[in-house]
């Protein structure tokens, strides 16, 4: 809804805000005035010590790198695959598949030995014919 009152009109002296900032942005210039050539030395100064520092720094990072490289990481290694074989659960024979594997094994051997000796029982047995049964090449037998 669109308020159709009329709202009061305030009016306030901004005179002595507009006095402040006027004074505040002189008492600025004023200090960029003092302050500029010192920060310009002060800029230069500061570049110089940061290139001393990293001059100094380059070399400190090479030893350190190459220490960590070579001494540190073998170490570090050894330690952690150590500690690694410590906590490693022992390993599990696998004795049930085995156990089952040979008993298999076992009564594959006992049924074939009885295979065997079943087709060697009925070779050694003569073929009987019953009397009464016809031959088969046309009457004529074969003895």
């Amino acid at each position: 809804m669109i308020s159709v009152r009329r709202r009061p009109q305030v009016s306030i002296d901004t005179s002595r805000l507009r006095h402040m900032q006027e004074v505040a942005r002189q008492g600025a210039l004023t200090a960029a005035d003092r302050l500029g050539p010192a920060a310009q030395r002060s800029r230069v100064y500061a570049t110089e010590r940061v290139m001393d520092a990293r001059s100094w720094s380059a070399p400190q990072l090479e030893r350190a790198a190459g220490y960590v490289e070579h001494d540190l990481a073998p170490r570090v290694s050894s330690f952690l695959t150590g500690t690694a074989h410590r906590i490693e659960p022992p390993k599990r024979t696998p004795r049930t598949r085995n156990a089952a594997l040979a008993m298999l094994g076992a009564v594959a051997a006992l049924g074939l030995a009885g295979a065997a000796a079943a087709r060697r029982s009925s070779h050694s047995l003569p073929e009987q014919t019953p009397e009464h049964a016809p031959v088969g090449n046309g009457g004529i037998s074969a003895q």
